[in-house]
């Protein structure tokens, strides 16, 4: 629930309310945070609406332009300020199954500019200041224009001179195994100078990481209902000038929308920075302060965990019911919460078998996990069932007859992309899902952008260069650990993401590149509300029994998460905290050893254990530790570690 009030103390010279444009103009409006640290300056000169952010007087984006051109109405050029009106305060509680804590407050100033153009058509656009950053979107409501269809965005994003950039470049539509691209699964660029072009004309994904000074600042969006398709950085950003990206024109719903078009009022998806010290930026949770709120959905059946999964490692011949069967009572071993069964199950199980499974697994309090493929003609992949979620008609019908089978969730796979349509698709297998009482996980896909709030069905979603790619060619593998090192920075920032993590034993064919204790720290670093482990039983069956114990009582949620210490791409530290234990994981993403001496101090004055490498490769050690404001922790290249206390 919002509350938004009248804050008469914010008022100001440049929150009262235009009755003179050019009053306006000669006195740009500045919005701050309710800590006042960051300021939003909004400036109407010659026909154009710009906008700048500070935080401390330091400048973290440099006027950039803001505005919409729509079929019959350029709302970007040629404007007028109409009115500004008085800053309001914002607050909204909710609650997070899925994510980085469990109970949020969202506090910001919120304030509008009205403006018109040339032809007295009109656009508002919101602006909200919080302590972490600088959100803003755009509302149409002009009734010259019953249909509003956007043809592009205006929107730029000015980063000062020297700016640093770490950016995952966005796939060509149409490439790829299968044409399956784009599916937000290519390495990261990291720290390049800002204006740095795209390897490719599709752009870079969101959300984009940039460093100005002191200052770290996370773009992307929220508020994805389906009206609009998924935008990202153009490909040009020439001077460290970025701008809003559309997708490919192949990135749709066969014969769908690409760009947003509706009838009535068009809102647009948040815009959304992140900004601040990077512990203020990697602990923010603007992604999903921004999303619409949960939809109804038993909350029951919201049970994030963890689950076996056979494919990782031992690919499409183990999905046969013995192997199954076997990963069901691996699951149960370690108490895990469900089995993932994944392609042509329908093919070499069938439904009637894969009732006996959900039957047997029930027996051992675990839940099965369903593949399924999303796509009609956008790609060439034949992995099957395929075909059965393209209308509402055929989802209503399968759902309920995997639900009736026993299953608890789904696992969806190969999108085509960005497009109005492809969005509006998967916010229609959610709601069918959620009406089942199904949970969903999609693979090759899109970003989240805030949709674990929305759906809280919603566990998981893939949109990462992910462990399987590890286990196809050995160059991937040797480049996971950086990779790992910068996820926590940039795509598992705001939203779940199923990175399925976590190998002890063999990968055939492939030399592993990380430590066990690498490996076991991901199982607290990666947010994900359905946690898909790798490794298999025998893999499993190598590790010590505190290792074990460990993984069999692991929390399923978190109550509360901080970044401890960290640099994108090459270590990450994280806190996590269940009920009264903290969890804190830590990655080497580095070849060379490193030694961190960690604040511990917000525990309090406990006593723990850290589990981490052995002397012997493929060893783990452990040894009790009390936390404190300096605890010294040394981390060999590409090792990791777990700290409980």
């Amino acid at each position: 629930m919002v509350r938004t009030t009248i804050a008469a103390a914010l008022t100001s010279a440049a929150a009262i309310i235009a009755t003179a444009p050019a009053a306006q103009a000669a006195a740009p409006a500045s919005l701050r945070s309710p800590d006042k640290h960051i300021a939003v300056t909004v400036r109407e000169d010659g026909g154009k609406l710009t906008y700048a952010i500070a935080r401390d007087g330091k400048p973290v984006l440099l006027a950039s332009e803001l505005g919409l051109q729509l079929a019959g109405a350029d709302l970007s050029s040629d404007l007028t300020l109409l009115a500004t009106s008085a800053p309001r305060e914002v607050e909204d509680h909710y609650q997070m199954a899925v994510g980085k804590k469990r109970d949020i407050t969202y506090r910001a100033n919120e304030q509008t500019w009205s403006l018109q153009n040339a032809r007295q058509q009109k656009i508002d656009v919101e602006f909200r200041v919080s302590n972490d950053g600088v959100a803003f979107r755009y509302i149409v409501a002009e009734p010259s224009l019953p249909l509003k269809k956007l043809v592009q965005e205006r929107t730029t994003f000015a980063l000062p001179a020297g700016a640093k950039a770490w950016l995952q470049p966005m796939a060509v539509a149409q490439t790829g195994w299968s044409n399956t691209n784009p599916s937000y699964e290519e390495h990261y660029q990291m720290e390049i100078p800002a204006g740095t072009k795209a390897p490719t004309e599709a752009g870079w994904v969101f959300p984009a990481l940039f460093k100005t000074g002191a200052n770290w600042l996370a773009i992307s969006e929220a508020n994805m209902d389906g009206s609009w398709q998924a935008s990202r950085l153009a490909a040009d950003s020439t001077g460290g000038k970025y701008s809003i990206g559309n997708p490919m024109a192949a990135e749709v719903y066969t014969n769908g929308g690409l760009m947003a078009e509706v009838e009535g009022t068009l809102t647009s998806p948040w815009r959304l920075i992140a900004l601040g010290s990077l512990q203020t930026v990697t602990n923010s949770t603007l992604g999903t302060d921004l999303a619409a709120p949960a939809v109804a959905f038993d909350a029951s059946l919201v049970k994030p965990g963890h689950a076996s999964w056979s494919w990782a490692i031992l690919k499409d011949d183990s999905i046969v019911y013995d192997v199954q069967k076997k990963f069901i009572d691996y699951a149960a071993d370690m108490h895990w919460d469900y089995t993932l069964i994944d392609v042509n199950w329908d093919r070499n199980i069938g439904y009637d078998k894969i009732k006996e499974l959900a039957d047997y697994a029930a027996t051992k309090n675990v839940g099965l996990i369903l593949w399924y493929n999303s796509s009609g003609d956008w790609n060439k992949t034949e992995y099957s069932p395929k075909n059965q979620l393209l209308t509402r008609e055929q989802r209503v019908k399968e759902f309920k007859r995997v639900r009736d089978l026993g299953v608890k969730g789904l696992k969806i796979d190969f999108f085509a992309g960005d497009g109005q349509s492809m969005i509006a698709y998967y916010n229609d297998i959610l709601r069918d899902a959620a009406d089942a009482g199904l949970l969903v996980n999609f693979h090759g896909s899109t970003l989240p952008r805030g949709w674990a709030r929305t759906w809280p069905n919603l566990m998981t979603m893939e949109a990462i260069r992910g462990f399987e790619f590890t286990t196809f060619e050995q160059k991937d593998q040797d480049l996971m650990p950086s990779h790992a090192a910068m996820l926590p920075f940039a795509r598992n920032l705001f939203d779940p993401m199923d990175f399925t993590p976590m190998v002890f034993g063999d990968i055939p064919n492939i030399k592993r590149a990380s430590t066990n204790g690498f490996e076991l720290a991901t199982s607290v670093l990666y947010l994900s509300g359905i946690q898909h482990f790798a490794d298999t039983p025998e893999g499993m069956a190598t590790a010590p029994a505190y290792v074990k114990q460990f993984l069999q009582k692991l929390p399923r949620g978190w109550d509360d998460s901080r970044l401890v210490d960290g640099y994108p791409g090459k270590y990450a530290v994280i806190a996590r905290r269940a009920g009264d234990t903290w969890y804190i994981a830590g990655i080497n993403g580095t070849d060379k050893e490193k030694t961190l001496t960690l604040d511990l101090s917000f525990v309090g004055k406990k006593q723990g254990v850290i589990f981490t490498d052995g002397d012997q490769p493929r060893s783990f050690s452990q040894r009790s530790l009390a936390a404190s404001k300096k605890v010294a922790v040394t981390i060999k290249p590409h090792g990791g570690f777990v700290i409980q206390l």
